[in-house]
């Protein structure tokens, strides 16, 4: 489809429907809000022309207060803006439901990075057999975390559910009826969603939307791909699961939780399994096969509730076997299809559904180890050097029990005992990771490897992959010393040997882009990943890399399958592996239509970047220099900006930083680390990148780029980054990808601030650097303006950004309220953070 085609499609599809639907709000059954939706476009057309004269947040509602009501107090005010709020909150809501009702109409199935695409140019390239080969050995897993980025309850999720459905059959009885409920469903979770809470809403999209997806994308797999002699195996598109497993920072997980999760994890696919074998039992109806499938029935009935019977995938799969052995002998094979079908879901799925994980930071890790050691080896840990402690940990005979503990160790030694049970009913893929946050030494999977055998597990029953995962500057430093040494130490490398010699490394995007800025943090990973791939095919290790990836370009998202088909030959493509969080679940993988679509972008990626041959990937030495030199000199000036004292106090006193953790919206704090200074190295990546995106700066996503742009045009030397962008996809899509977080942001909403006495040059510093890279990316590009070549997106983000302008105004004035200490704090703190909601949801992918 041509752009100009798609845009027009656009305006009739999504913004006309907006238009039409929109006007429904006016009869939403609002307590005393009839008049809401008059009063609204005031507050827009105040905004937006106040912003471009130069007027503060406060100035402009002031001037809709004056203007536009009769209000005079303070409560009656703050009560109309709530409102406005909550009116917004449903706008944002209907306009998602109408963007996702477009999206097959909106995408066609020869698009590029699909199957079809795919398919089509292997052919025309006689590269069929190659790409067959690659599908041998490669399979991509979309891991599901719980990260706070989410800010619907379940409740709202299910009429968004609804409510896309009834777009797509324009039934507007329906739409309205959905709408009003909409109007009185609460959008706020009264009380912080449990650990559990948050792994029922993810598995609400297992059983809904992926259980079929992923069924139906097997399918479509094996009917484009599969040969007489070729079928593309089952695990090929895998899912992982964190919510319930990550207790990374995250006090309110624990043992007890993981074993509850992997029962309902359990539970679910049986469900699925017990549906889908319903349906087919209706087509199935012959003697002997119907027999056959009726027991397998009351067996999966059994298995979901009655705790003591338990049931296993080889079970199911024989009588799936038995089934087919009578329907082909004496049916003619009829409806087998149908079978096979179910029988490959069987196999993808297993008795786990997805792969929970299981995560901790390497500091907790090591005060267990130097508790146990404490206690059970006779010494005191503080005294000893760590070579020493690892050796006690690696030949000690000790057995310990949680019972001997107390908290943290105590729950710790727990989970890795509980892991055994999980496996057994959930079977190995059911659980098999162990992940450790900040990693940078040898010692901090050694010290894992040690908590199983202190566990009482024989070396030969760890069961598990051990997960370093490098996250800060100096921990993707350290990675290619780390790796290489445990790859040589005896003993792991015998763990290895026993889990097929396949060694997963996660890599943190999130945290290195705090750490280090956009580019630097990009570059860093892309040349940690290189020295990992060396390190690991010298040692005849097959290396995985796991990236912890998050919605916006500040945290490794952005446009992900033109990140996967960039890297070229010098990084293992052996499997994709990332995360996906909170509103980028809804709006990426968040109905069928977009998840079939954004599986295979991620599958033809690596594909592609095997079989098919680009110059365009593999850097040259020049063009890794200069690179290098890029990101040296955007660093630098981003580590100025974490250097200068205004830092931390402009993100805690001007932005929504401290507001994170009291929304309700997820499980775990916001930051690491207890004490009330808040310290940078402690702040957690989403709301750190989160509280940028709510003031519209987006810093983490372009800070130093431009400058580091302009030096190298001032040395006349701009020619080589032209060179460098149409040469290099890697580059590009970098480049692109910024332009993304600049096109989300919106200086003039803050532009007041320049006028603070204690942040007016602090706040230059990040507008000057906005401009100047956002002339730099332009004039690279060749654009007249950001996003040009994605036109969609453009306008999505063109109509959100309309919709939340009166609810970025309100958060303004209500912190600028909070800073001058005027009126009721404790209203002006809520609107704060219900105006939070909106925005993030809107953003679809801010945090």
């Amino acid at each position: 489809m041509l752009n100009e085609e798609k845009t027009e499609k656009f305006r009739q599809l999504v913004e006309n429907k907006f238009q039409i639907y929109n006007s429904l709000f006016m009869s939403l059954p609002y307590d005393k809000m009839t008049n809401i939706g008059m009063l609204l476009p005031f507050l827009y057309e105040e905004s937006k022309v106040g912003y471009e004269n130069g007027k503060s947040p406060e100035e402009i509602v002031e001037e809709f207060f004056a203007k536009h009501t009769e209000l005079q107090t303070e409560e009656q005010k703050t009560e109309l803006l709530f409102k406005i709020i909550q009116y917004i909150e449903r706008q944002v809501v209907l306009f998602d439901s109408i963007e996702d009702a477009a999206f097959e109409q909106l995408h066609s199935e020869s698009d590029a990075g699909t199957l079809l695409q795919l398919h089509e140019r292997a052919s025309q390239e006689h590269l069929l057999e190659a790409t067959r080969n690659k599908m041998k050995d490669f399979a991509i897993k979309v891991v599901f975390t719980a990260h706070p980025t989410q800010f619907y309850p379940n409740s709202v999720q299910r009429i968004l559910h609804d409510l896309r459905a009834a777009i797509m059959k324009d039934s507007v009885s329906e739409i309205d009826m959905l709408l009003q409920q909409l109007g009185k469903t609460p959008f706020v979770n009264k009380e912080k969603p449990t650990p559990l809470d948050e792994a029922m809403s993810i598995i609400f999209y297992l059983r809904y939307v992926y259980y079929d997806t992923i069924g139906e994308l097997y399918k479509k797999l094996k009917n484009s791909f599969g040969t007489s002699h070729f079928v593309p195996h089952q695990d090929m598109i895998q899912l992982g699961f964190w919510p319930g497993g990550d207790r990374d920072g995250n006090p309110f997980v624990t043992a007890e939780i993981t074993q509850k999760v992997a029962q309902e994890l359990h539970s679910s696919i049986l469900k699925s399994y017990y549906a889908h074998l319903k349906n087919l039992r209706r087509r199935l109806s012959f003697r002997g096969v119907s027999e056959v499938l009726e027991s397998l029935s009351h067996d999966l009935y059994d298995a979901i509730f009655k705790e003591e019977i338990g049931i296993s995938t080889e079970q199911i799969l024989s009588k799936i076997n038995e089934a087919e052995k009578i329907l082909t002998e004496k049916h003619n094979g009829l409806f087998k299809n149908l079978l096979d079908d179910y029988r490959d879901r069987v196999k993808i799925f297993g008795t786990h559904f997805a792969t929970l994980d299981v995560r901790q930071d390497s500091r907790v890790h090591q005060q267990i180890i130097d508790e146990i050691i404490s206690k059970k080896s006779g010494k005191i840990a503080e005294n000893l050097l760590t070579d020493e402690k690892l050796k006690w940990l690696m030949e000690t005979e000790t057995v310990v029990s949680p019972e001997e503990f107390e908290g943290i160790t105590k729950d710790t030694l727990q989970n890795v005992l509980n892991i055994k049970n999980i496996q057994k009913k959930n079977g190995e893929r059911g659980l098999h990771r162990y992940i450790i946050s900040n990693s940078d030494e040898i010692k901090d999977v050694l010290n894992v490897f040690g908590l199983f055998r202190l566990c009482g597990y024989k070396e030969d029953e760890i069961n598990i992959d051990i997960v370093p995962l490098f996250e800060t500057m100096e921990g993707l430093d350290n990675a290619e010393k780390v790796m290489k040494n445990l790859y040589e130490l005896p003993v792991y490398r015998k763990h290895l040997e026993r889990r097929g010699n396949g060694q997963t490394i996660m890599l943190g995007f999130s945290d290195g882009t705090k750490d280090g800025g956009y580019l630097k943090a990009n570059w860093e990973i892309y040349e940690t990943k290189e020295q990992l791939t060396k390190i690991s095919e010298e040692n005849d290790i097959k290396v995985i890399f796991f990236d912890g990836r998050g919605g916006p370009p500040a945290r490794g998202g952005g446009k992900t399958h033109d990140f996967y088909a960039s890297q070229g030959k010098t990084i293992a493509n052996n499997k994709i592996e990332l995360t996906i969080q909170g509103q980028t679940i809804t709006s990426v993988f968040g109905n069928k239509d977009q998840a079939k679509y954004n599986f295979e972008q991620l599958l033809t990626a690596g594909i592609e970047n095997d079989v098919f041959k680009n110059s365009k990937k593999d850097l040259t030495e020049k063009e890794r220099k200069l690179i290098e030199e890029l990101a040296e000199i955007s660093f630098q000036k981003y580590s100025d900006l974490k250097a200068n004292k205004m830092f931390v106090p402009y993100l805690q006193e001007m932005s929504t930083l401290e507001y994170y953790g009291r929304t309700n919206i997820g499980s775990r704090p916001t930051k690491r680390g207890a004490g009330n200074e808040l310290k940078f190295e402690d702040l957690r990546a989403i709301p750190f990148v989160g509280s940028w995106a709510q003031l519209k700066q987006n810093v983490p996503g372009f800070f130093g780029f431009g400058f580091a742009l302009k030096k190298l045009k001032d040395e006349g030397r701009f020619d080589e980054v032209i060179s460098l962008y149409k040469g290099s996809d890697f580059f590009k899509t970098l480049v692109l990808n910024s332009m993304m977080s600049m096109n989300k942001s919106y200086f003039p909403l803050t532009s007041y601030m320049k006028n603070n006495e204690k942040f007016g040059t602090f706040w230059n510093i990040l507008n000057d650097e906005y401009e100047l890279s956002k002339q730099m990316m332009l004039e690279l590009t060749g654009f007249k303006m950001l996003m040009e070549e994605e036109p969609l997106s453009r306008k999505s983000v063109k109509i959100r950004e309309k919709i939340v302008l009166p609810l970025l105004s309100i958060q303004q004035y209500a912190l600028m309220k909070i800073q001058k200490q005027e009126g009721n704090r404790e209203a002006y703190e809520k609107l704060v953070m219900r105006s939070l909601f909106g925005n993030i949801n809107a953003s679809r992918n801010s945090a």
